[in-house]
């Protein structure tokens, strides 16, 4: 297992939100974006298709019994030794909306790409989002402190230490809302020895 790698191009992060199906719209403002990618080459070691139970080697090659949904068609196309890709980005990206007025919530959002009849190994890609949003209450450019509202209370007050967001606090207003994007990207991926 490779060890977890930090990325923090916006491009990256561009390319995750929209994988994940959140656009940021031109009112909306990245402040800052992280991602985190981790791989998993394994193989398959059984198969129990009674219980739609999948055992593949564990990374210290203990057994791991995986209980796969019956939304996963493709199962009957998976056989002992394929080797089974997963490949995990996880990234959380800090959006700033000018528009004043919004307020806080949380919102959460999931999906799943199956195999298709062009590719009928099994796997797929998975992704959930979450959405956090705060709305600003008070701005102390002084102490660089801005006071946040989350969507279950009460208010906390967040120390802005990067030099470059500091000096971009001017323009923040209160009303404004920020929102916390948590998105999880799972890629499943099969490969029949040769």
């Amino acid at each position: 297992m490779k060890p977890l790698r930090s990325l923090t191009h916006a491009i990256a992060i561009a390319s995750l939100l929209s994988a994940a199906s959140f656009a940021v719209q031109a009112k909306d403002i990245l402040i800052n974006g992280t991602a985190l990618e981790d791989d998993v080459v394994t193989k398959v070691t059984a198969i129990d298709m009674a219980t739609r139970v999948v055992t593949v080697d564990g990374p210290d090659g203990k057994p791991v019994d995986i209980q796969v949904s019956d939304k996963a068609k493709a199962l009957g196309n998976l056989k002992v030794g394929d080797q089974v890709n997963v490949h995990v980005t996880r990234a959380v990206a800090t959006v700033l909306n000018t528009e004043v007025g919004g307020e806080p919530g949380a919102s959460k959002e999931a999906g799943v790409i199956r195999a298709t009849k062009d590719n009928p190994n099994p796997g797929g890609e998975a992704f959930r989002q979450i959405k956090i949003t705060s709305k600003i209450t008070a701005i102390d450019l002084n102490k660089h402190e801005v006071t946040l509202l989350p969507p279950e209370g009460p208010r906390k007050t967040v120390i802005v230490e990067d030099p470059e967001l500091q000096a971009r606090m001017k323009n923040l207003k209160v009303g404004q809302t920020v929102d916390l994007v948590y998105t999880d990207v799972l890629t499943i991926t099969t490969q029949t020895p040769q």
